[in-house]
């Protein structure tokens, strides 16, 4: 009887057991859908980091706190401005094209503190960003392979005081343009650069009338460096919105020097189509 009465006890056990599991640890959960679950807190903070800078946030409910980390463009803090707030999203879109939406719950006792983007499904990866907001990898990228190519474009080079500026390399891709410039400095003192400036001017100025002058914005250069060190040499591409130079117009590329008089300037006529290479995405990984 009483083996009995241990064998129904231990049967109770098991069925009590498999009716009220244990809690399993929690962690974060990365659907394989279209998006992310995330557990934030009021007096805690989330960090979101992200591989390529952040364009663009919108947050779902104004329960929800959000901003960029400082000094940082890829990094978004995230906490909750209530308690209990009811689910909501995040949404965002980073530089290098990519979409990236969050399920936001309330968890004040076991938030997620620090969470890797890229470890989650970016939603979408087709965004198609306005040309001034054009596809940061992408212009990066064909940026590094016009800087390596073979391919070189001649005539348009100045030197002064043993100084030297030249577009040796002139690139194209739908529609950025991709200038390759070579830095020469033979001279004994560092140069400093002080404005690098493109710009759309008149072949002749008339003394009766202003020239007009139209600046270019770089979307993107492969270097932030201002120094050409003395006995050396600096090459760079510039990414430019694309264009076409009007009939008895230059583009000019201008270089003047910071607390010195070593200036240059470097004139490309309307023949620049003449001188375009044209490169391709399907060439980063073949090149």
């Amino acid at each position: 009887m009483k083996k009995i009465k241990h064998l129904l006890l231990i049967g109770w056990l098991l069925i009590c057991s498999c009716a009220y599991p244990q809690p399993a640890a929690k962690e974060t959960v990365f659907y394989e859908d279209n998006y992310s679950n995330l557990q934030i807190g009021f007096s805690k903070t989330t960090s979101i980091v992200f591989p390529y800078a952040i364009k663009s946030i919108d947050k779902g409910s104004s329960d929800v706190l959000v901003q960029k980390a400082k000094g940082v463009e890829n990094i978004l803090l995230v906490k909750a401005a209530k308690q209990y707030f009811f689910q909501t999203n995040l949404t965002i879109v980073t530089s290098d094209g990519r979409l990236y939406v969050f399920v936001l719950n309330y968890d004040e006792d076991c938030p997620d503190l620090s969470i890797k983007a890229e470890n989650a499904v970016a939603a979408s990866k087709d965004v198609l960003f306005s040309l001034e907001n054009e596809n940061q990898k992408k212009i990066e990228q064909l940026a590094s392979l016009a800087l390596s190519k073979k391919k070189k474009t001649g005539g348009l080079k100045k030197s002064k005081f043993r100084i030297s500026l030249e577009v040796n390399g002139i690139f194209i891709h739908q529609d950025v343009l991709y200038l390759r410039v070579v830095f020469e400095n033979r001279s004994k003192i560092n140069y400093d650069i002080d404005q690098l400036r493109f710009f759309i001017r008149d072949q002749r100025k008339s003394k009766r009338t202003a020239s007009q002058e139209i600046e270019l914005q770089p979307l993107y250069s492969t270097s932030s460096s201002s120094v050409v060190p003395y006995k050396s040499e600096v090459v760079k591409v510039f990414a430019l919105e694309k264009l076409t130079i009007p009939e008895n117009k230059y583009l000019t590329l201008q270089m003047i020097e910071k607390n010195g008089g070593r200036h240059l300037e470097v004139d490309i006529n309307d023949n620049l189509t003449d001188k375009v290479f044209p490169i391709g995405e399907s060439s980063i990984t073949s090149n």
